[in-house]
């Protein structure tokens, strides 16, 4: 979103902070050294780094070198605050110090890139002078209503919501908050997480097979190995991976174990799963590793990888840096644009729509349930029970068309034209 100088989000910061803090530091905040380490401690619950970083960028924290680096190259905080930078850098693997281009330091706390950046909570806060750590109802009820002027999708500002209820809690257990200003109620606020089924994307086997064939499509502009690439990411998700899970995963992550080729997967919580390749998801992602290996021009095998600098992802960009969950879903959006048969889902197609996908898929050819929650990586069987009774079921298993023929009674003239072998059976009785 590019800022014009009557933003609030630039008015905000041009203003004088009330702290006596420079402005470029954290606009708003009274303690800023308590609300960082009080997040920081909060993230560090979360054992698993891509996790943490998921939640840091959902409430406009920095989440990268680059982003820190304003508030690492600040000189002028208030005592404590370049420890707590640190901290904060080491619960998200980062370093700090680490050299970046010269940049503005006028500005609230960094974020990625993004329609609503702005409006993720803490910077929101700052662009209206608001104190995260004296943020009432009324202020969380303010912001949900700009998200919803902007547009943001039901499940984001949902998602928005339940994140920063989290982090409350945490402020408030430990002292700094005398409440939960987003504990709300969400079905007041038509956030309910009871949605109708209806409103849910539930994928065929034929249009989960088009966006394979969309993505092994060369398209205009793409090179080989982003043709590899897209094949290789669309074989993964479809392995039930979550978005986050397929970022966070390195080349030695990709291992042989009980004579099949797996990946092993870190999931929510630092709880690693094995997750096994079928034929021909191995495939993609073999054809991916060795048309980067050979681009790249390096010697070492598809399987391994180590680098200098730390692991080597095991899918990344064209620029070698580790895919992000904004990448993956907008890659999706355009692959099925391309297919005449995924237009009219394309842009409600999201990644974790593909998780939904194996659930539904491998629940009615037959699979044990429990193996299923093992798949998916499900802390209980219950939530694997619930995103399969939550989806659209397979039309043939719906009691819809009985009861439709008993109130409807096939006429006359219909009978015509069918088999009239089994009536006649039926009159004799």
């Amino acid at each position: 979103m590019k800022m014009t100088k009557n933003s609030p989000l630039e008015r905000a910061t041009s203003k004088t902070p009330k702290t006596g803090h420079p402005p470029e530091l954290w606009p708003g905040a009274e303690q800023p050294v308590r609300l960082l380490a009080a997040i920081a401690d909060w993230l560090a619950g979360y054992g698993n780094t891509a996790t943490r970083r998921t939640y840091a960028t959902g409430l406009g924290l920095p989440v990268g070198p680059e982003e820190l680096a304003d508030w690492a190259a600040t000189e002028s905080g208030p005592p404590g605050w370049a420890a707590t930078v640190d901290a904060y850098a080491a619960v998200l693997g980062l370093d700090p110090r680490a050299p970046s281009p010269q940049t503005s330091t006028r500005r609230p706390p960094p974020a990625g890139p993004g329609r609503l950046r702005d409006l993720h909570w803490l910077r929101w806060c700052s662009a209206h002078r608001i104190d995260p750590l004296a943020a009432r109802s009324a202020h969380v009820k303010a912001w949900l209503d700009e998200l919803t002027t902007a547009e943001a999708a039901h499940s984001t500002r949902e998602r928005m919501l339940a994140t920063l209820k989290a982090l409350y809690a945490h402020l408030a257990e430990t002292g700094l908050t005398t409440g939960n200003p987003a504990a709300l109620n969400r079905r007041r606020l038509g956030l309910s997480g009871n949605r109708e089924t209806g409103h849910a994307l539930n994928l065929t086997v034929e249009q989960v097979r088009a966006l394979h064939a969309a993505a092994a499509t060369p398209r205009r502009g793409a090179s080989p190995m982003d043709t590899a690439r897209a094949t290789a990411v669309v074989a993964l998700l479809t392995l039930g991976l979550r978005v986050s899970e397929m970022c966070a995963l390195n080349r030695a992550d990709l291992h042989t174990t009980r004579g099949r080729r797996a990946l092993r997967v870190p999931g929510k919580g630092d709880k690693p799963r094995i997750v096994y390749l079928p034929e021909s998801v191995e495939t993609a992602l073999t054809d991916y590793l060795h048309t980067h290996d050979a681009t790249h021009r390096t010697n070492r095998p598809a399987h391994r990888g180590q680098t200098s600098s730390g692991p080597q992802p095991l899918i990344s960009t064209r620029s070698g840096r580790r895919c992000t969950r904004q990448g993956l879903w907008q890659l999706l959006r355009r692959l099925a644009a391309t297919s005449p048969e995924l237009h009219e889902i394309a842009e409600a197609l999201h990644p974790h729509a593909l998780r939904h996908f194996y659930v539904t898929t491998a629940v009615e050819a037959g699979a044990a349930l429990a193996n299923v929650q093992a798949d998916l990586g499900h802390t209980s069987i219950a939530t694997t029970q619930s995103v399969y009774n939550h989806a659209a079921r397979h039309p043939e298993r719906s009691a819809a068309d009985l009861v439709a023929t008993t109130l409807y009674p096939t006429s006359p003239e219909e009978d015509d034209t069918t088999d009239t072998a089994e009536p006649k059976e039926d009159a004799g009785d």
